[in-house]
This record gives structure tokens, C-alpha cells and sequence, in this order.
């Protein structure tokens, strides 16, 4: 078997998109007589500085000569790399290696990417230890994604599907036509096995992409069939090329165990807290509370940007007191919440204490002199402790579909430990 690892073909300005390359290789593949048995789509760690939207690394599994599989890949590439953007630096690593069997090092240099910011030296060594053939264009950073799409198929524990579908090329740039009352429709008649195809609160076909590249939409969901059965039922210009990958989007497989105190940028976590001080809307409707650690004194700013629209009003719900576990990356030292889990609430709150005897709200009496009612003479020595509502349960809450990360795993694929209340 022949692995052939693909990354940084793309521009966040000029467009493009790995994935329709791997798509147009796995053509020239099968036109070789060759097989491509497997494609996959690898989200990797999410706070890599140079990466376009969804920081994909790709990886083709052939029986094609390793090779005439590095040629090929080079033929494919070089004529739709937009290298021209100074930040777009491609790769290309091909391995002699059945995907299951790939060395351990390379497993878990794949499993690093996707949590960690790895450099191209390292990626480089690894490469030559192995006797991989490789190349790159313009610096060639992106040996450093396709390498871990290598090893991801042995690395990585659990994988989803997208189905995507690629317009003309020449297209690319121009407004997308695509009927978005079919795409809600056949994103109800599949729901939850296929998920994030629409935010139906905000009205918006997310399966649809802003950004100038080939992708028309792309269908991502928990078995291959129903995301091709979404895409079937979606009426819109003609597309060119449609392909399936295998991916670890929707797994949260860029989360690992953090402390508050601990935390790092660059990587992301699920860490347990206490809020520490009630949310605070500042400029630009961005919602902020620090959460304090459950056993240190260490506090970290967490943070619900405008574009996670609807969710921030489960942020300023929130209460100092109440116990979370908290899931998002770390940038400048601020958390950036994906989704949190409400462990237990605050649901008391000390008020000014009602008389006894006429039912109206005591006064102070002075400073440390408790209280007393104008009317009655009634003294009480401190506030009252009352219950309130609150507007959250316990469990899980997220991010709304249209600002869910590529690689964040939305509630409705279960599997949390507590109840969840999904946003669809």
C-alpha cells in the first residue's frame, strides 16, 4: 500500500482547497489503473497560525506505486497551489507503508497535530528516518500536515464522513447557487445522523461555505450513506466532482485535560472551574467571566465572541459560584468557549430581608448594624437567603451550528456525561 499525505494548497484571500485537489489526484490515481481505497479529511490543531479556515491536511490510501504516486501528486498540485500568497506553502508525503502499520512515531507525531503547534524540522527528520519520499513548494510547511495525514488513520481513534461537492472551477469566486429550502429540507429529513448541515435558529445553509474556493457544500455526518443521501436531495448549479472522505471532524479530537493555571496558547482544553465573577458584555457584544480553579486560587478569562450569537445568552446566564467544565483554545491567555457543561448551580442569592410582621422590605441599619423595618421597629441581623430561578440546567451547552469549529463535536453525536441540550 501507498500513503500519499497532501496540506497548505490553499489561500484564505485567492481560495482553493486541498480537498478538491486529493479529489482531482484520486481521479488521476484510478485513471493509472490504480485504486484509491480510502480518503481522508484530517482537522488538525485548530490554533495553527498559518492555517486557513479549517486547517485541513489530506491523505490518500492506493495501491498505486509509491513513486509514480509522488509524481502524480506533483503533476496535480503544482498548476492549483495558490503560492502566491506568501502564507500558502504546500507538501506532499508519500509512504511505502500499509496505513495501519505506519511506525509509531509517525502515529504519534499525527495525534500531536491535531493538539499541538509542531515545525517543519521536526516533521523533516521524521520523514528521512522513515525514507519517505516528500516534497515541498515555497518553504514546504505543509510536509508538516501532510505527514500527519500519514499517520492519522493509525493515530486518530474516531472518525465521521462529509461528502463534498466541487463546482466548476472557473466558477470559483462568483456567488454559490444552491436552493437553500432543499438543503433545509433534506437537513431535517436527516437529522442527527447528518449534523451542522443548517443552523435553523439563524437561517443559514452552513454546509455552504463564504470563503472563493471549488467546494459547493459539503455534508457532514456519522455514516457514508446519509450524507450522500443529504447531498442528492440539494437542487443546485451544476457540480463538477463530488467526493467522500473519511474525517475526525465532530470528535473533539483536539481537546485534551487541562488546570486552570496550567493552561498554554495554542492548544485547547476541557478544564473543570468555578465561575468567578459574573459575565460582562464589553465592545463588539463579546461576553467574558473568569473561571477560577477547583483547587487553586488561579484564574483564566473565558470568552463567547459575537459570532457564537445565541449562546452567549448561556454565558451571561451564568452566575459566580456555578461549577463548570469549560471546552475551547487558548489564545493570549483567554479561553475561547466551544461548549461548557454546567456541573451544579448557584441557585441562592442574598436579598434585603422582609419584615415579619408587615411584610415590607427592611432598611439598613447601619454599617455591620444588620437590619431594621421604618414601620414595625422589626431588626434582622443580615440579609436574606433566598432561592432563585435560573435559566440553565445542569449539562451541556454549545456553540450554535454556524459557529461550530470543523473538528468540535456537537452535542446531538452523544457520548457526554451529562444531559445535553443540542443547538440545531
Amino acid at each position: 500500500m501507498t500513503v500519499i499525505g497532501l496540506d497548505d494548497t490553499d489561500s484564505r484571500e485567492r481560495g482553493m482547497c486541498t480537498t478538491y485537489l486529493a479529489a482531482r489526484l484520486a481521479e488521476a490515481i484510478e485513471r493509472a489503473g490504480a485504486t484509491v481505497h480510502r480518503r481522508l479529511l484530517v482537522r488538525l490543531n485548530p490554533a495553527v497560525e498559518h492555517k486557513t479556515r479549517g486547517n485541513a491536511a489530506l491523505a490518500l490510501h492506493t495501491d498505486l506505486d509509491a513513486d509514480r504516486a509522488l509524481d502524480l501528486a506533483a503533476t496535480e498540485l503544482e498548476p492549483l497551489a495558490e503560492t502566491d500568497d506568501p502564507r500558502t506553502s504546500p507538501g506532499v508525503v508519500v509512504a511505502d507503508v500499509d496505513p495501519d502499520g505506519v511506525p509509531a512515531p509517525v502515529a504519534a507525531f499525527a495525534t500531536r497535530a491535531v493538539r499541538e503547534l509542531l515545525e517543519l524540522d521536526e516533521a523533516r527528520s521524521l520523514i528521512e528516518t522513515h525514507g519517505y519520499a516528500h516534497r515541498g513548494w515555497a518553504g514546504g510547511r505543509g510536509r508538516i500536515g501532510a505527514l500527519a495525514a500519514v499517520g492519522a488513520w493509525a493515530g486518530l481513534d474516531e472518525w465521521t464522513y462529509e461528502h463534498v461537492a466541487y463546482r466548476a472551477f472557473e466558477r470559483c469566486g462568483t456567488p454559490r447557487d444552491v436552493d437553500e429550502a432543499s438543503v433545509f429540507e433534506a437537513a431535517a429529513d436527516h437529522y442527527p445522523t447528518a449534523w451542522d448541515t443548517v443552523d435553523r435558529a439563524e437561517g443559514e445553509a452552513v454546509c455552504v461555505p463564504n470563503a472563493p474556493g471549488p467546494i459547493l457544500y459539503g455534508i457532514r455526518g456519522d455514516d457514508p450513506e446519509t450524507v450522500r443521501a443529504v447531498a442528492d436531495r440539494i437542487e443546485s448549479e451544476p457540480i463538477e466532482r463530488a467526493a467522500t472522505f473519511l474525517t475526525n471532524q465532530g470528535t473533539d479530537g483536539h481537546l485534551r485535560e487541562g488546570t486552570v493555571g496550567d493552561l498554554r496558547d495554542g492548544r485547547a482544553y476541557r478544564v473543570d472551574g468555578v465561575v468567578a465573577d459574573a459575565p460582562e458584555t464589553r465592545r463588539g457584544g463579546h461576553v467574558f467571566f473568569g473561571l477560577r480553579g477547583l483547587d487553586t486560587d488561579a484564574t483564566v478569562d473565558c470568552v463567547a465572541f459575537e459570532p457564537t450569537k445565541r449562546f452567549r445568552d448561556r454565558v451571561r446566564a451564568l452566575r459566580a459560584g456555578d461549577e463548570l467544565t469549560v471546552c475551547g483554545e487558548v489564545s493570549e491567555g483567554t479561553l475561547k468557549v466551544e461548549k461548557f457543561a454546567v456541573r451544579s448551580l448557584d441557585r441562592t442569592a442574598e436579598t434585603t430581608p422582609t419584615c415579619g410582621e408587615c411584610g415590607r422590605s427592611m432598611e439598613s441599619a447601619g454599617r455591620g448594624q444588620g437590619y431594621r423595618c421604618r414601620d414595625c421597629g422589626t431588626s434582622a441581623p443580615g440579609p436574606e437567603t433566598v432561592e432563585i430561578d435560573r435559566d440553565l440546567e445542569v449539562g451541556w451547552y454549545e456553540v450554535p451550528p454556524c459557529a461550530r469549529r470543523h473538528i468540535a463535536k456537537p452535542l446531538v453525536r452523544g457520548g457526554f456525561d451529562a444531559p445535553v441540550h443540542p443547538e440545531r
